[in-house]
């Protein structure tokens, strides 16, 4: 189980991940979208769309792969967050709103924005998270590529 939370550790929403591989430096997880959703700003996410979901222990953002139905790649999603706290039974992280998307053709949409600066007010964010959360923006933003770790072919012969 997948715990995503707001910074006052009310749940924010939950899916269900098997585990694909848990090493010393990340926990890989994948997941399969039950039912069609309608996004704002990803568009329609189909059923039976495949997370590959990367969980660093350290790390201020976790990232998911998103790939069609039919394997085809989707969108790079990364979360801005604190680091996870994963047990037996389930990962639960503390999302800080802002997130980083890859697109196939490698543009970058940078979203919710307005939604951190709402939490940051309203759950009394300490100048160190709101300080780290765009230390790790500016960082993704320059080297995501650099942060996957099993980049796909397209992307191993562009690099």
């Amino acid at each position: 189980m997948v715990n995503s939370r707001r910074f006052d550790g009310g749940l924010r929403r939950s899916w269900v991940a098997e585990l694909v591989e848990r090493t010393d430096l990340v926990l890989e997880l994948t997941g399969t979208f039950r039912e069609s959703v309608d996004h704002p700003d990803l568009g329609e996410i189909a059923a039976g769309t495949i997370s590959k979901e990367v969980f660093f222990y350290d790390r201020w953002f976790n990232y998911f792969e998103f790939l069609e139905p039919d394997g085809r790649f989707r969108n790079y999603y990364f979360n801005i967050c604190l680091p996870p706290t994963i047990s037996e039974a389930s990962v639960d992280y503390v999302d800080l709103d802002i997130d980083l998307i890859v697109w196939p053709d490698r543009s970058v949409s940078i979203l919710d924005v307005e939604e951190f600066e709402t939490d940051r007010d309203r759950f009394k964010y300490p100048p160190e998270i709101s300080d780290g959360v765009f230390e790790t923006l500016e960082f993704l933003k320059h080297n995501w590529e650099k942060t996957l770790i099993r980049p796909p072919n397209w992307l191993e012969k562009a690099l």
